[in-house]
């Protein structure tokens, strides 16, 4: 009783987890101290999401002009514009869960602002990203309500053909996004969507008709599907494979990512984001060691990390 007592005292700060046995401590005292550590990277404003996010949406705008006067070749232009589109979500998830500024906050604005100008490039809309997102964390790994269970796949090879199709007119990924909205009672929010589309397919089809076909399936069309492969496997498969349990503790994982972290988008650490998904994604690392040993003690999937 007094260490409890103790634990309840001390402040997140002054925790140290190597000098408490974790072994003598009850499910609801165990949930205290992980609390306590996890409250550490809390509130706290994502500055560097946020210069990413406008930073990485200005440079993927100028490549158009500058390819265009012939001031930028397209072959180089190509790999920025990949680079771009796969640097585009992150951001976003950050808003989506309003760590930027939460509702009623200062930021507030900064937020939505980031939130829906981020993803221009994927030509997804930040309204229908977040109510599916919020779905997700609700019910991962859930066959009929995880939004993002059309890519859970037995291995890479089969994610990537996943993937494809998924995007293919007929594909079952995105009916799973008009389906979750209309769950959710949002499905007016698919015209987010339609306009994002509509504009996208505008300036691919004026380029075609100018003669600048290449210059937009090289600087649009073509990275944004190879960023959508890209996230959606750093994102949705890796994290969770092979995506057969639910529950707090279980339906993520750590993972060691053979691309490294930060190529892997920082998604090792992924468990620590459907535990907490106010921390944002660059402390998600930092915290993911703190709570390593309560991790291990709830019987998390941690891997080789």
């Amino acid at each position: 009783m007094g260490e409890v007592t103790a634990i309840n005292d001390l402040a997140p700060e002054d925790i140290d987890l190597a000098t408490i046995d974790l072994d003598t401590l009850t499910d609801s005292e165990l949930g205290v101290l992980e609390r306590k550590v996890a409250s550490r990277y809390l509130n706290i404003v994502p500055w560097g999401a946020i210069v990413w996010a406008f930073t990485n949406l200005a440079v993927w705008l100028a490549l158009w002009p500058l390819v265009f006067a012939d001031l930028l070749p397209l072959w180089l232009a190509f790999p920025i514009a990949t680079l771009n589109c796969a640097l585009a979500y992150l951001p976003s998830h950050e808003a989506q869960h309003s760590i930027i500024g939460a509702r009623g906050r200062p930021l507030r604005w900064l937020n939505e602002l980031v939130g829906h100008l981020s993803t221009i490039p994927l030509v997804q809309p930040y309204r229908v990203l977040k109510h599916t997102h919020m779905q997700h964390h609700a019910h991962a790994n859930d066959e009929q309500l995880d939004p993002d269970y059309g890519v859970h796949a037995k291995d890479s090879l089969d994610f990537l053909k996943r993937s494809v199709l998924g995007r293919q007119p007929e594909g079952k990924h995105g009916n799973a996004y008009f389906e979750t909205m209309q769950r959710v009672g949002k499905a007016h929010m698919i015209g987010d969507a339609i306009a994002f589309n509509a504009v996208y397919l505008t300036v691919l089809f004026v380029c075609a008709w100018t003669g600048h076909a290449i210059e937009a399936a090289l600087l649009w069309w073509l990275p944004r599907h190879l960023a959508l492969t890209y996230i959606q496997y750093y994102l949705s498969w890796a994290p969770h494979h092979p995506g057969h349990e639910q529950g707090r503790y279980r339906d993520t994982r750590g993972f060691k990512s053979k691309a490294g972290n930060l190529a892997s988008m920082g998604m090792q650490y992924h468990i620590i984001h459907h535990l907490y998904p106010r921390i944002p994604l660059m402390k998600t690392g930092d915290a993911y060691f703190a709570l390593k040993p309560i991790l291990q003690k709830r019987g998390c999937d941690l891997g080789t990390l």
